[in-house]
């Protein structure tokens, strides 16, 4: 038996599962190192049934299936239940799924890039590889995501523009939804790298922009590192708010409170832009990412006090569109997938 199948029935035949009569979640490694299958592997190929026959299942991305892998798999796997119809393939009844106390994966963002041609100082996907999952596992991915109950997908980054130019994006928001038939599929980008050209090919798909906007104060936007060279951040602004309006693409605005910012009165340049939303973050530390040993930024010094983000609030209370989200929140509201499809802890 090939080493990622041992793995496998290894996990299966695990005594805190193996009597569990429910549906059970699959769990894979992210590449393949020494014969562990990657998720999308597993789904594409291996026969699960003869480890686990009369147990559907469905497929993700973890550790490795082994030492502290499959530790963190079993209790992962101990505590979950999923609905009957996500292992068939057909979709969720998301409301008989969360009436039977069962978490669906509704809104998803994937990152599918850590490439990004700004440095913002605070940024919690960097640039640590320049790997990006072929085109069809990243569809097979969105498809089982899909059967899992996915509704809205959120593509980011990086910055989701920089790689093949927006066409490996592109590609994505289209089959999102044209094919998927997604009710909502929306990119968050800093707007340097948008062309005309993709709005006028792509645009028909896409339901939502948003574009990162931390200050309208050039200076403070160099401090925080949001920019490329003598690029004008505020002119990319500007010039995608319109072509949002002549494509009919609903546009908003992301911003990060943090050092730099929180005392800034942004309100009435947001008012001028009109987004439909103004999605207002507070600095977020992630470890391994933007803070530790292992991360490649270090965004303490970006850190801001639940007081200084309430200030910032309250400063900008005259914008209708204001919606707040406090690291809390940020924590609690989203399935973040890395470029490998994993599940990024926050």
């Amino acid at each position: 038996m090939p080493v990622a199948q041992e793995e496998l029935k290894t996990l299966l035949t695990h005594s805190k599962i193996q009597d569990r009569n429910i549906p059970i979640l699959l769990l894979a490694n992210k590449m393949d190192i020494r014969g562990s299958l990657t998720a999308i592997q597993c789904s594409k190929a291996m026969d699960v049934d003869l480890l686990a026959k009369d147990r559907p299942y469905h497929i993700c991305s973890t550790n490795a299936l082994t030492g502290d892998g499959l530790e963190e798999a079993v209790q992962w796997l101990s505590a979950i239940s999923l609905p009957q119809s996500t292992m068939s393939g057909s979709s969720v009844d998301c409301g008989d799924a969360k009436a039977r106390g069962v978490t669906i994966p509704q809104s998803v963002n994937y990152h599918f890039t850590r490439q990004c041609n700004y440095h913002c100082g605070f940024c919690f996907h960097t640039a640590k590889t320049s790997f990006v999952l072929p085109i069809d596992e990243a569809k097979h991915g969105l498809d089982l995501l899909r059967d899992a109950g996915m509704e809205k997908i959120n593509f980011s980054g990086g910055e989701p523009f920089v790689h093949k130019k927006g066409e490996f994006l592109g590609e994505l928001v289209h089959y999102c939804k044209n094919t998927l038939q997604l009710p909502s599929v929306t990119i968050v980008s800093n707007g340097s790298l948008i062309t005309e050209e993709w709005f006028r090919k792509y645009g028909e798909s896409l339901d939502i922009l948003a574009i990162s906007c931390d200050s309208f104060d050039e200076s403070t936007n160099s401090d925080i590192g949001r920019q490329q060279g003598s690029k004008n951040h505020l002119v990319s602004l500007t010039r995608v708010r319109q072509w949002c309006r002549d494509y009919k693409v609903a546009f908003k605005v992301n911003t990060v409170v943090n050092t730099y910012n929180w005392k800034e009165d942004m309100s009435q340049e947001i008012l001028q832009l009109d987004p439909v939303r103004w999605k207002v973050f507070q600095c977020l530390l992630i470890e391994g990412e933007n803070v530790g040993p292992e991360a490649r930024r270090n965004a303490e010094s970006f850190v801001i006090t639940d007081e200084q983000f309430k200030s910032f609030l309250d400063i900008n209370d005259n914008v209708p569109q204001l919606v707040p989200e406090s690291n809390t929140a940020m924590r609690d509201s989203y399935l973040i997938l890395d470029e490998y499809v994993l599940f990024l802890i926050v």
